[in-house]
């Protein structure tokens, strides 16, 4: 029992950081039904920000995490006006293939930038292990499962009572009715674009903290496509329990069964819900009438 409280507390924190980075996904494919293939490489340029705010310029920690998130939204600013703006009204395909593309450019300034060498800096959340009941919990992954939550949470009331937040979601919807009402097709993909790299500047934060700083959180990326795919395309909750039910299925097949099938499980997950609902848990099922 011991064992499964503590595989649980890990693995929920460690979902947890994956919703943080699935949302981007989510947020640009409600603005614009793209999939953001360079999400990771986000989260990457954002524990390096960190890592460059409190070690390199020596910030304390309030204006360190305020000037990376300030930086990453304006990061995310730049690619979407420089990069995705002139592709408004090409096909879908254009702008994935752009993402891609856009991906391996991030990697490449990461790496001319800092290098490929790891890196350390201050640990964003506290350090040690906890008491919970009888078992022993790492006390950053305890702490990243409220953190994360409540940024969520935000971003789930975000687009739900907020005028920017509908405006990503009628557009998702409808691009030429959108239009017709007045909303401003690239403010709302500018403001998608923002969020996607602020989420992943905030997931790379606490990955910095709990794995350290290295070109391998760009990994991550992939592992969280499960996640998104899991629990729907178009859904913050689903991001968010779809971040859960990959964490868990990592952590309890690593501390159960081991062998390496911890890389496996997530991805025989997922082919087995998609067989079954090819939305995801949570995604828009989608009707078209001919």
């Amino acid at each position: 029992m011991d064992q499964f409280l503590q595989l649980t507390v890990t693995g929920l924190g460690t979902g947890m950081i994956y919703a943080l980075a699935a949302v981007g996904f989510v947020v640009i494919y409600k603005a614009s039904d793209v999939i953001n293939f360079s999400q990771g490489d986000l989260l990457l340029f954002g524990t390096y920000l960190i890592f460059f705010a409190l070690v390199q310029l020596g910030l304390p920690w309030t204006l360190g995490v305020l000037l990376t998130v300030l930086i990453a939204a304006g990061i995310g600013l730049v690619i979407e006006r420089l990069v995705l703006r002139p592709l408004i009204g090409e096909p879908v395909i254009s702008m994935i293939m752009v993402t891609i593309g856009l991906s391996s450019v991030l990697r490449a300034v990461v790496g001319a930038i800092w290098g490929p060498q790891p890196r350390t800096f201050p640990s964003f959340l506290p350090q040690g292990e906890i008491m919970l009941g009888p078992a022993i919990v790492s006390a950053d992954r305890l702490v990243a499962i409220p953190l994360a939550l409540a940024m969520l949470g935000g971003l789930a009331l975000f687009f739900r009572r907020t005028r920017g937040g509908i405006a990503m979601r009628a557009i998702a919807d409808d691009q030429q009715a959108a239009l017709s009402m007045g909303i401003s097709i690239p403010r709302v993909f500018a403001t998608a674009w923002a969020l996607a790299a602020v989420t992943a500047a905030i997931g790379g934060m606490m990955l910095g903290s709990i794995v350290g700083v290295s070109s391998n959180v760009a990994q991550i990326g992939l592992r969280v496509f499960p996640v998104v795919i899991l629990g729907g395309l178009d859904s913050i909750r689903g991001a968010v329990v779809g971040g859960a039910i990959i964490g868990l299925l990592e952590i309890y097949t690593g501390g159960y069964i081991g062998h390496g099938l911890s890389l496996i499980v997530p991805y025989v997950a997922l082919i087995v819900v998609l067989m079954v609902r090819p939305y995801g848990l949570f995604g828009k099922e989608i009707i078209e009438r001919v």
